[in-house]
C-alpha cells in the first residue's frame, strides 16, 4: 500500500529538505522511491537516514509539490534528522537496502523510532482533492494541458463544498502554480 507522507532529510551542511512522497508502507520497514536527481536522494545517500512525517495539513503537500518550502521542525529523537512540527506522527528511518537503478532509487528503510504528537483526523474531500491536485502539479510536463485543466475543474468541486481556510490556501497556491505552468 502507498501512503502519502512528507519526508524530511538533512543535507551535510544542515539544510532541511521537505518533500511530499508516496511510500510503500510497512510496520518495520518502509520503502522510499526518490528520483535520483532529487535532494531527498542526495541527502539520504549522504547520511543514510530520513524522517517520514504523517500530517493532515495539506498545505505542506501543496507547497512541497511545487517548490522547496520551509516549515517549523524539531530534532528527531534517534536519527540525525528533523520532525515537522505539523506532524501528527512520524517514523525515524535508517537505510537497510539501496537499489539505485535509474530513474528512481528504491530505499528500504528500517523504522528505528516512531512518535505521535496528536491524533491524525484524516482527510476530508477537500484535503483529498488538494492532494490529488498537488500530484498533478508535479506532472505538468507529462500530462496534456486539457487533461490537467479538466481534472482541476473536477477537483475544485469538493474543495468548494468541504474546504476550510487552510485547504483553500493550499488550493489557491496550486491553482496559481497551474496557471503559471500552463502559460509557459
Amino acid at each position: 500500500m502507498i501512503v502519502e507522507s512528507i519526508v524530511t532529510t538533512v543535507a551535510p551542511d544542515g539544510a532541511v529538505n521537505i518533500a511530499p512522497m508516496g511510500v510503500e508502507w510497512g510496520d518495520e520497514t518502509l520503502v522510499l522511491k526518490p528520483f535520483l536527481e532529487t535532494t531527498t536522494w542526495r541527502n539520504v545517500s549522504a547520511n543514510g537516514v530520513a524522517v517520514l512525517n504523517l500530517t493532515d495539513d495539506v498545505y505542506i503537500f501543496a507547497a512541497g509539490a511545487i517548490g522547496t518550502p520551509s516549515f517549523p521542525t524539531v530534532p528527531a529523537k534517534v536519527v540525525s534528522g528533523v520532525v515537522l512540527e505539523a506532524a501528527c506522527s512520524w517514523r525515524e528511518l535508517e537505510v537497510a537496502e539501496v537499489n539505485a537503478t535509474p530513474p528512481r532509487a528504491r530505499l528500504t528503510m528500517r523504522v528505528v523510532h516512531h512518535g505521535t504528537r496528536r491524533e491524525f483526523v484524516g482527510f476530508n474531500r477537500a484535503r483529498h482533492a488538494v492532494l490529488e491536485a498537488a500530484i498533478l502539479c508535479t506532472r505538468l510536463h507529462l500530462i496534456p494541458r486539457a487533461e490537467i485543466e479538466a481534472a482541476f475543474a473536477r477537483l475544485r468541486i469538493p474543495v468548494e463544498k468541504t474546504a476550510g481556510p487552510r485547504e483553500w490556501e493550499a488550493w489557491r497556491l496550486l491553482e496559481d502554480h497551474l496557471r503559471r505552468g500552463l502559460a509557459g
